[in-house]
């Protein structure tokens, strides 16, 4: 394990293979601003070295041996962490996307993003915003529109406040921001957030940005 360095988003790696880790690591040492804070060959590995940290950020691989990628989702969401979990994964495959974003995934990477993109959405998934590999937005999009008819949602059910967030939510603003600039308090936020997925029959914010990014008017 490393010390912590002050002001540092710390993150803990959960994959079962040591070279992608090591590589990973290297990466994140360039960057003063990030730090990999601890490492996991395993699932169940990775559960307890979450509670025992609470990282600003957990990477985690979906294909592993024992308990899977999504298994290990399901107990980190158990566990009363701080910090974001996005998977980090080789797999583009709609199911595996989809089931990771549903189960509670705050953002999904490709392993062949460029270094730099990959460094800049660690930097954004720290700060605590969504990310998606641009290359997965189309999968989303198709699963959204087979999934659920759009004529199933209606943006005139939504009140002007929940359009407003759901805007800032497409932009990629974490509660706190658009808290902040909209001026109201993040348990408010909170709020509108459950009760405009609940209404639009979205299962996530991912899904949420998806679907405005698609082209869907919120005015």
């Amino acid at each position: 394990m490393t010390t912590e360095t002050e002001g540092a988003a710390t993150i803990l790696l959960i994959d079962d293979h040591p070279m992608l880790r090591n590589g990973v690591k290297q990466l994140i040492s360039m960057d003063s601003r990030l730090q990999v804070i601890a490492e996991a060959s395993n699932g169940a590995q990775g559960v307890e070295l979450a509670e025992q940290f609470d990282p600003d950020l957990i990477l985690l691989d979906l294909n592993m041996p024992g308990m899977n990628g999504l298994e290990t989702l399901d107990q980190l969401r158990l566990t009363a962490l701080s910090g974001r979990v996005v998977v980090f994964s080789v797999s583009n495959h709609e199911d595996d996307v989809v089931s990771a974003l549903k189960r509670g995934a705050d953002g999904y990477l490709l392993k062949d993003m460029e270094p730099e993109v990959l460094l800049k959405a660690l930097h954004q998934a720290a700060a605590g915003q969504m990310v998606l590999s641009e290359t997965l937005t189309p999968i989303l999009a198709a699963s959204l529109r087979d999934n659920r008819p759009a004529a199933e949602r209606d943006i005139q059910q939504l009140t002007p406040r929940e359009r407003d967030i759901l805007r800032l939510i497409a932009q990629g603003l974490p509660n706190k921001l658009i808290a902040r600039k909209l001026m109201i308090t993040e348990s408010t936020v909170k709020v509108h957030v459950k009760h405009l997925l609940k209404k639009m029959k979205l299962k996530s914010r991912v899904e949420a940005a998806v679907w405005v990014l698609q082209g869907k008017t919120v005015s």
